[in-house]
């Protein structure tokens, strides 16, 4: 009896070990094998999405600022309203958290595998309203595993075909996950960037807020934007 308890003692300790470091390699990047999955479908997105913005045709009002910021609504509804759940929409970039990724329309399990997504009861870029993104934090690439290291004034992109919008963080907080409020869109454009809090536990969820600053419309003249108290 005793050799068999032995082994089995032996194996315990082995397989802890071995659970041990797995935790730590995907706390400390990510898990490689989703992240396989992940790379072959940004891939064949990013392809999808040059065809989409290749084959832009809206126009943008350039004959004045008030006109041109209504034409990019108009274009954005537009757009939003022409995206199926799953389709690539745009590229999202965050040097803070080194993202730099295909954005996919929706949140939904199957549509997150495949990059950071755009939750489908809010907005798109443009529309003047709410702009809720969600990424994986520990599974297929993790795009926001490191959404807790954004500071307040760090600057990120959305690119879209009708153009380019830049934001800045402007503060965090975390709810629970059943907290819908989070989805209430103010009158103003703000975008929600939300991960699972804490890793590799879904019981709550990690918002960063941040505000638009740069518009640079595809055609038409960039402009800034005032500051504005945003994410209330």
């Amino acid at each position: 009896m005793r050799r068999p308890t032995r082994i089995l003692g032996t194996l315990l300790v082995v397989a802890g070990a071995l659970t041990l470091v797995w935790t730590l390699v995907v706390w400390q990047w990510q898990d490689p094998f989703t992240a396989l999955y992940t790379k072959w479908k940004q891939h064949q997105l990013a392809s999808q999405y040059d065809k989409r913005a290749g084959s832009f045709a809206g126009s943008i009002s350039t004959s004045s600022l008030t006109a041109e910021r209504e034409s990019i609504a108009r274009e954005a509804k537009r757009y939003r309203k022409s995206s199926n759940p799953g389709q690539a929409i745009g590229r999202i970039r965050i040097p803070r958290m080194g993202v730099n990724m295909v954005l996919v329309n929706g949140t939904d399990h199957d549509t997150l595998k495949k990059g950071p997504g755009r939750d489908g009861r809010t907005f798109m870029p443009g529309e003047n309203r709410l702009v809720y993104i969600a990424g994986h934090r520990t599974t297929y690439l993790a795009p926001f595993s490191h959404i807790d290291r954004l500071r307040s004034g760090d600057r990120f992109t959305i690119e879209v075909p009708y153009g380019t919008f830049i934001y800045a963080v402007t503060r965090h907080r975390i709810v629970n996950a059943t907290d819908l409020s989070v989805l209430r869109s103010p009158k103003h454009e703000v975008v929600e960037l939300q991960a699972c809090h804490p890793r590799f536990f879904a019981s709550h969820r990690y918002i960063a807020y941040a505000q638009l600053l740069r518009v640079e419309p595809r055609g038409a003249k960039p402009y800034e934007l005032a500051a504005q108290a945003s994410g209330k």
